[in-house]
């Protein structure tokens, strides 16, 4: 069983770039750097009660996103959990745990409890994915597992095949009545974010559990080019802006010694077969037709004229691998582009003495750990190809899935605390003292002189650096509270100006997605992430995607390196697909994008 999983490329951009670049790091509230969110503050730094703004999360972006949140009260008292006795409300919770804090002992924990009449029992794993998946898959199979999952997306969660294959069987509580009856900040964030409630509502019309509401705006722009523009200023260039600039500027950097040092060891154009974003030919593609190939599913699927289809077998698709090709038989490309992980990129980018790399298709905190070296790697705009196609990658930065699951363990009184602590999460007082902590300790409010990290918005919030060497705070839960964690949430993230000075990653992020997010072609986006697997064709949507995705990868580089030739293997290779039987798994994308669309129509 299968369905995509969160965006893993996009995190690992995240944690490549140091994750104070999403508005956390390790001197913050958030725990371990992790937190990822920016919340929402009154004029005078005080958070207010809110949902997010309005707007569809998970569909296509705008080029900009500026609207503030909207006002909702959501306020909830001290002592208003399910117990019906007084007594604190026990509630048996699994969760992942960082290093640098203890749940047990975390003063939001306590708030929670004194806040909803709760009494938690803990039981943890670690931030190791495979780890925590396996605790959590042992628990489920042996009948031992709690009241409440409380998980992290990017560690691991209910998939959503599991949430089907869980609630069919009664495992999982369904969540409807209770968010009808006891969460209002959970109801406003349905009503202005539809394609939220449409990943969280089952087809059989239960939610059995709820994921985290992230709308990541440079984790959803994974595909970029960075160039070294101090390399571009020694040889009098200009950024490129088409393919075939782009080939002249790589040429110069292979011929014109611009490192200076008389040697003949610089690379142009490098990367990493360890993450497919990372790899040369994706974003390159971009220039030939809209390519939506990533690591959650290797089949580029597209929107063709409202229909699922796939770009692995257009003309255009031909045409860009063989730009790409020429490029690799030109020795623009570095052989080990596709062979070789990230860290052996990185020790390229790292290389010592001077800089061997012109260009890589990634962010600088990828290529090189250099803080300095790293000033020189800068974003090139989508480059224009020979048929004027010039397009950018999209993909949702919400994981389809749960990362709140109540069991048929939780009691009912269980089962009300747990839905109204979620609730509170869901608004800008809850989001704000969940991720970062304590106002004035961890976080404060807008001073004079301060921009958000997107110009156009309101500043309203600011993380506290700790004090060197203290330890870190145990204030928050970090990336295991972010529910409510909008686009307005965090282009109100308070974020120095001087985009290469330390602790600005933000808005050196931000800056850098603008120059793609105009040129997603909304039109051509097969929203996968939204789509609920059809139980009865799960297995086998999963193998073929399995199949097809492997056999478009291992062509696509035979094609780029020359051991198979566009000319001659072309037609053999669409062949392929049809022998793999691509038409019979775009018609169950098809069917599970109809029922989706169904559901939106209600």
């Amino acid at each position: 069983m299968f369905r995509k999983q969160f965006h893993l490329i996009g995190i690992l951009v995240i944690l490549a770039l140091l994750l104070s670049s999403c508005g956390g790091d390790t001197s913050t509230g958030g725990q371990n750097g992790a937190s990822t969110a920016s919340p929402t503050a009154g004029a005078a730094g005080v958070p207010t009660e809110a949902a997010p703004a309005a707007g569809n999360a998970t569909s296509a972006p705008e080029a900009t996103g500026t609207s503030a949140p909207a006002a909702a009260q959501g306020t909830a008292t001290l002592g208003t959990g399910g117990g019906a006795t007084g007594n604190p409300v026990a509630i048996k919770v699994f969760a992942q745990q960082g290093t640098t804090y203890n749940l047990a002992d975390n003063a939001f924990t306590h708030e929670m409890e004194q806040r909803f009449n709760i009494k938690f029992n803990w039981q943890t794993t670690t931030w190791d994915n495979t780890a925590a998946g396996e605790a959590r898959q042992i628990q489920l199979a042996s009948g031992d597992y709690p009241d409440l999952y409380l998980l992290i997306p990017w560690v691991d969660q209910f998939k959503q095949a599991e949430l089907l294959k869980y609630g069919k069987q009664g495992l999982l509580t369904p969540l409807n009545d209770l968010i009808a009856q006891y969460a209002p900040n959970i109801q406003a964030v349905f009503q202005q974010n539809p394609e939220f409630k449409a990943i969280s509502t089952a087809p059989d019309g239960k939610i059995y559990g709820l994921t985290q509401l992230i709308d990541c705006y440079h984790c959803e722009h994974t595909l970029q080019m960075y160039i070294n523009t101090a390399w571009l200023d020694k040889l009098v260039l200009k950024m490129p802006t088409t393919t075939d600039e782009f080939r002249t500027v790589l040429q110069a950097f292979k011929t014109k010694d611009p490192n200076g040092n008389g040697k003949a060891d610089e690379i142009p154009l490098t990367g990493n077969s360890q993450f497919l974003s990372m790899s040369p030919f994706p974003v390159l593609l971009e220039s030939f037709l809209y390519y939506s190939g990533n690591d959650r599913n290797k089949v580029p699927l597209i929107l063709n004229a409202g229909k699922a289809d796939t770009a692995a077998n257009k003309p255009e698709y031909k045409q860009g691998l063989q730009y790409v090709a020429s490029l690799y038989k030109d020795g623009l490309i570095d052989q080990g582009a596709f062979s070789q992980n990230l860290d052996a990129m990185k020790k390229l980018g790292n290389n010592p003495g001077t800089e061997i790399v012109g260009a890589a298709p990634t962010a600088w905190g990828s290529i090189t750990t250099d803080k300095e070296r790293g000033k020189d790697y800068n974003p090139v705009p989508p480059l224009k190809g020979p048929g004027g196609a010039q397009y950018a990658f999209w993909g949702s930065s919400i994981a389809p899935g749960a990362t709140f699951v109540l069991t048929n363990k939780a009691s009912k009184d269980a089962q009300i605390a747990a839905i109204k602590m979620l609730d509170y999460m869901f608004s800008t007082n809850g989001a704000t003292r969940a991720i970062f902590g304590v106002e004035g300790k961890d976080w404060r409010g807008p001073q004079p002189g301060d921009v958000a990290v997107n110009p156009k918005a309101q500043p309203l919030y600011a993380t506290i650096p700790a004090a060197t060497g203290a330890k870190p705070p145990n204030d928050s839960w970090g990336p295991l509270g972010q529910y409510l964690n909008t686009r307005a949430f965090r282009d109100a993230q308070i974020v120095g100006t001087d985009i290469y000075a330390p602790g600005n990653e933000a808005r050196r992020l931000q800056q850098a997605t603008d120059l793609y997010a105009p040129a997603v072609p909304k039109d051509k986006i097969f929203p996968e992430w939204n789509l609920w697997p059809d139980p009865t064709a799960a297995d086998e949507q999963a193998q073929l995607q399995t199949n097809l995705g492997n056999y478009i990868q291992q062509n696509t580089l035979q094609f780029i390196t020359g051991a198979k030739s566009l000319d001659k293997d072309w037609d053999a290779y669409v062949k392929g697909l049809d022998q793999l039987n691509l038409s019979r798994y775009l018609q169950i994308e098809q069917q599970e994008y109809d029922t989706y669309l169904k559901t939106q129509q209600k």
